[in-house]
């Protein structure tokens, strides 16, 4: 990481002067709010999306950070249209279009004139339509334009000691479905008390990729060995299997990000 990123990073946010921050709570907005919270003070609010696709400790966790900074801070509820329950290949595209509308007209109430995102160097190298709506919709990308990285996010985050600084990537729920297969707000729910389970029984990073009545789970390739224990994989399928899963299974290739993006293209 170069000093001069961080400049960079500073003095963009001096030129901007304010805006509405789309505040995930993850590695990327938190760095993001807590730079900007000092740069821009009260020309600065947070605003955090909750919809049935979004975790809801997600959204716990994002007020708890806004608070820890002193931040102005907004939580703002979207609906799951029926437009996306198909689950489309470009999904991210039109809930991303959606959200930073909303964040525009939040901006407008409040006199602000900037929307603000944590889209970093490392998010121009996955499948990620939204992209295009933060393109579309001027939406203004301070880490992105100061040329950070998610390491050396991360790195400057450990240094102001942020909490967040190792926080694994999260991602919506919808990323768990496979492309244009219908989605339920009970198949939400399912995965998303899954994947809390298996994040309880010491697995920080995992995925529960819906298959139907198939959980496919994936942990980090050093992790496979600790999940087979025989006591710790019985533990979880029957747990999952309680939740509503037929089948509970173990993806060999380990985590990998964006690994539904296949049925995407």
């Amino acid at each position: 990481m170069t000093g001069n990123s961080y400049d960079m990073l500073l003095d963009r946010l001096k030129e901007l002067g304010g805006g509405v921050l789309a505040f995930s709570g993850g590695v990327d907005s938190a760095l993001l709010l807590h730079e900007a919270q000092r740069v821009m003070g009260n020309q600065l609010v947070a605003v955090t999306v909750s919809t049935p696709y979004v975790p809801e400790r997600e959204v716990r966790e994002a007020k708890a950070l806004a608070r820890a900074v002193g931040a102005e801070h907004l939580v703002l509820e979207l609906d799951f249209p029926e437009s996306m329950r198909s689950n489309p290949a470009d999904h991210c595209y039109h809930c991303k279009k959606r959200m930073f509308q909303r964040l525009r007209e939040q901006a407008a109430e409040q006199g602000l004139e900037h929307v603000l995102d944590g889209t970093n160097v490392d998010d121009l190298s996955d499948y990620r339509p939204g992209l295009k709506a933060v393109q579309e919709l001027g939406v203004v990308s301070p880490l992105l334009d100061a040329g950070l990285a998610k390491a050396e996010i991360r790195a400057l985050s450990r240094q102001r000691g942020l909490s967040t600084w190792d926080k694994p990537s999260s991602g919506c729920l919808l990323s768990r479905m496979p492309a244009h297969v219908r989605v339920t707000d009970a198949a939400l729910r399912r995965v998303e008390r899954a994947e809390a389970f298996v994040v309880q029984c010491g697995f920080p990073v995992v995925r529960v990729r819906n298959h139907g009545d198939v959980a496919r789970i994936e942990v980090p390739r050093n992790r496979l060995a600790d999940l087979l224990d025989a006591d710790v994989d019985q533990h979880i399928s029957n747990t999952l299997k309680k939740l509503g899963f037929r089948h509970v299974t173990l993806d060999l290739r380990g985590y990998s990000m964006g690994s539904l993006n296949s049925t995407a293209n």
